[in-house]
């Protein structure tokens, strides 16, 4: 903004100083020269946006030329001093702050003495006008340095607070989802190994002297492993949803869930559908699946209702219930928090993709799941 400005005054000093020039010296010999010069010094100024702020050495020679020619055209016609209150912003922002004061300093010295020049007799206020100018302007300009400087580091040390915060919940999230599949490898299929092993043992022990308890435990054997391995197919399923399988779209998926006998489950679509990541899709499913578990065991309900919206920047599903309801304050997770779609579990797995989960539920009034993931960090 305030270059824009800076960059209008200089044209509109430099338009009327050439005006006020042919006005008051009609037919002079000058005349040639103060229109080439003034010519050149707005062709020369015009380069300098193109030429970035940087203190480049290109910068710095279009810096001395823009100076060189306006010296020249205040030798020759005084009333160009005041096209250098733009000159004193642009050295500001081009030089070393010393170096941009020494020159500030130099160009206030030629407006005084053109001013001086242009006075009838000695004026006093042409001694401490132009320093009192720049003073303001370099005043001004410093201040506003300062603040813009304090506002870029304010920034970058809120995104990098943002970074630092989404990676620990991104950490945090894999941490408990990891923790998660733990318990339930050990639970189920370090359970169903251990247990064979056992019984191959004893079989292996007791193979020549007893066949038939040897055969009984290899039977045993055989069942536990049919289970694990149950276990096992559970496990995948529930990583990678069936569901989604074959290129199916979360839309989709979500049409063919139910909540058991006695729940209507309703699906509704907000928004423009667009392409979703697989980790996307994948999380909303198992979100929706647990939601629906916990209706089904704990929310005497009648309908559900589940609606997916598209916001462009992320994606919501919203899950709600007639049931019963619980009391959600102070931070209660309500019923199902400890099982493997509980409200824990599916706050962990939106986590590892930046994403929240929201529980509002009141006695007697129902429960409303909401999971929103953000897109801008998965293409």
């Amino acid at each position: 903004m305030l270059a824009a400005v800076m960059h209008t005054a200089f044209f509109l000093l430099l338009t009327a100083s050439v005006a006020r020039y042919l006005l008051r010296h009609p037919g002079s010999p000058d005349t040639p020269w103060i229109i080439a010069l003034g010519t050149a010094l707005a062709l020369l100024y015009v380069l300098g946006p193109a030429l970035g702020a940087a203190p480049t050495l290109r910068r710095l020679v279009w810096l001395g030329l823009v100076t060189a020619t306006w010296v020249v055209l205040v030798d020759l016609a005084p009333s160009f001093a005041w096209c250098a209150v733009p000159l004193f912003f642009t050295a500001l922002r081009t030089l070393p702050p010393r170096a941009a004061i020494v020159l500030v300093a130099t160009l206030t010295a030629f407006v005084v003495a053109a001013q001086l020049r242009l006075a009838d007799g000695f004026d006093p206020n042409l001694l401490v006008a132009p320093p009192a100018v720049a003073a303001l302007a370099t005043a001004v300009f410093v201040h506003m340095e300062r603040q813009a400087e304090a506002q870029r580091t304010l920034i970058d040390d809120l995104l990098r607070t943002r970074r630092e915060l989404a990676a620990t919940e991104r950490r945090e999230g894999t941490l408990a989802e990891r923790q998660r599949l733990s318990m339930e490898i050990h639970d189920t299929l370090a359970q169903h190994l251990s247990s064979q092993q056992m019984l191959l043992q004893a079989a292996d022990r007791v193979w020549d002297a007893d066949p038939g308890t040897a055969r009984a435990h290899v039977r045993t054997a055989n069942g536990i492993a049919a289970r694990g391995l149950a276990e096992a197919r559970r496990l995948v399923h529930d990583l990678a949803p069936t569901e989604l399988a074959g290129g199916a779209d979360l839309p989709g998926a979500l049409r063919t869930l139910d909540a058991g006998p006695g729940v209507t489950v309703r699906f509704h679509l907000e928004g423009t559908p667009a392409p979703l990541p697989d980790r996307v899709q994948s999380a909303l499913l198992r979100v929706a699946q647990g939601a629906l578990a916990n209706i089904r065991e704990h929310a005497g309900a009648r309908t559900a209702a589940l609606t997916l919206t598209y916001l462009g920047d992320q994606v919501v599903l919203d899950i709600a219930d007639d049931g019963r309801g619980f009391p959600a304050a102070a931070g209660t997770p309500g019923p199902g928090a400890g099982r493997g779609h509980g409200i824990p579990a599916m706050r962990a797995r939106l986590g590892q993709l930046g994403g929240t989960l929201t529980v509002e539920s009141t006695p007697g009034e129902g429960t409303v799941v909401s999971a929103a993931i953000p897109l801008e960090h998965h293409p």
